[in-house]
């Protein structure tokens, strides 16, 4: 099984996340979030999840406001895909709990690293929404003690951040300058 892409869209169209396995240029891959986009957008609740565009065939599924497309092959299979973006949004739940499109704005981060540790070079490394929770675990400790040493650890660096509407990363940044 080989995925191309897995992008999500908010019912706006609005492009929350993308991560490609596939090459393409950065206008080829403007043109398929366009098309493919408008393609998922304009569909019925009740239509089929699966639809084919060009050379790939798409994988939806709505969660809330946010629509989870992935592109695979042609002869891979739909519903394992189906299975492994439904698993993406129980390992994202269980993350940030009840997760919402706002949790993948301020936390992108996050939910790119999730996606990393689920899915490697378009294919499926890790089923396991325990182990992914665990990895996310060790690395969130790791991060706290990284705040600890540099005595950033009583400090709110996400409602900083926030207000800033600056991520946690580029507020620390402002600060090593």
């Amino acid at each position: 099984m080989s995925i191309k892409y897995i992008f999500l869209v908010s019912r706006q169209g609005k492009l929350r996340l993308a991560k490609w396995y596939t090459t393409l240029t950065p206008k080829e891959k403007t043109k398929t979030i366009k098309e493919v986009s408008q393609i998922v957008l304009a569909r019925r609740p009740k239509q089929c999840n699966f639809i084919e565009h060009r050379d790939t065939k798409v994988v939806y599924r709505k969660y809330a406001s946010l629509y989870f497309i992935a592109g695979i092959d042609l002869d891979d299979n739909e519903l394992l895909t189906l299975e492994i973006i439904h698993r993406y949004v129980e390992v994202l739940d269980r993350s940030f709990g009840n997760v919402c499109e706002l949790d993948l704005i301020f936390h992108f981060q996050r939910a790119y690293f999730i996606l990393d540790e689920m899915i490697m070079a378009g294919e499926l490394q890790e089923s396991g929404k325990g182990t992914v929770l665990r990895v996310l675990a060790q690395m969130d400790e790791v991060e706290d003690k990284e705040n600890a040493e540099r005595g950033w650890a009583d400090i709110n660096l996400e409602g900083v951040a926030k207000t800033a509407m600056l991520t946690v990363q580029e507020f620390k940044q402002s600060f090593s300058r």
